[in-house]
């Protein structure tokens, strides 16, 4: 049964969320996807603007491209926000991607000030090591982006991952701190939704903030590209979500990073 959490300030402490954000989290024991479970309220026409689902325990966790996001259960931040993206445009569906991700880094500075950066397309990244991933379903009308659906995953207190995902790394790694992801997600969920509000404000600094954290920016990279392994230098992101390098522009999906051979 869904518990529902209200995400009202303590007293005395202003209310950080924006005036869209409905301050309501719904807390689930276990679900397969919180993504899918977000989906289908959603399709049940009982999804509104700012609704945020965590599951405690995730049996089939989704990642990009089809891969499945493993995660022990109560031991790690699951959570699915259901935003309306109006005023923005499908045009603009990585710069929002991106909003995600740097808000996401704007609660890790806040506790482990240093190391962190943005692996194209969405990765967040602690040093070579991944602490963090988005996942963004869209319900797309005509020309019209109804909804989004932002499905964040974060590593806190695993210290053990699967052999198939030898870069994965935790919060509690890191700094050596047990996390609680209720608390977790009150302090992520005000700073993910002021960067979307600024996105809507100034895209082309969003932009700019997105490539100062670019992991590997002006750095040799190895990358594959079907058979082919290359190096290569890499030097920014356009507004399209196209990943620029002195070996050319690549679309996400079309290549991948590798460890150096």
């Amino acid at each position: 049964m869904p518990k529902n959490t209200n995400l009202l300030p303590e007293p005395g402490k202003v209310n950080p969320h924006s005036t869209t954000f409905d301050n309501q989290l719904i807390e689930l024991e276990s679900v397969d996807s919180t993504n899918n479970y977000a989906m289908a309220r959603i399709h049940e026409g009982m999804a509104s603007d700012g609704l945020v689902y965590l599951a405690h325990n995730q049996r089939a966790g989704k990642g990009q491209r089809g891969k499945i996001w493993q995660s022990e259960p109560g031991q790690n931040l699951m959570i699915s926000l259901i935003i309306e993206p109006s005023p923005l445009e499908i045009s603009q569906q990585f710069l929002f991607s991106a909003s995600i991700a740097l808000g996401i880094l704007d609660l890790l500075k806040d506790l482990e000030g240093k190391n962190w950066s943005i692996k194209w397309p969405n990765d967040i990244y602690w040093n070579d090591r991944k602490a963090a991933g988005i996942l963004i379903e869209s319900v797309i009308q005509g020309i019209n982006w109804l909804w989004a659906v932002v499905g964040i995953g974060m590593n806190l207190n695993q210290e053990s991952f699967p052999d198939d995902i030898p870069n994965a790394i935790s919060l509690k790694q890191i700094t050596g701190k047990t996390y609680q992801p209720v608390s977790i997600a009150w302090e992520l969920i005000p700073k993910v939704r002021n960067r979307i509000a600024r996105l809507q404000k100034d895209p082309e600094h969003l932009l700019v903030n997105l490539n100062q954290t670019l992991y590997k920016k002006d750095q040799v990279a190895w990358l594959k590209k079907g058979d082919e392994l290359f190096e290569t230098i890499l030097k920014c992101v356009d507004a399209q979500g196209c990943l620029i390098t002195e070996a050319g522009k690549f679309s996400a999906g079309e290549i991948s990073f590798i460890a150096d051979p």
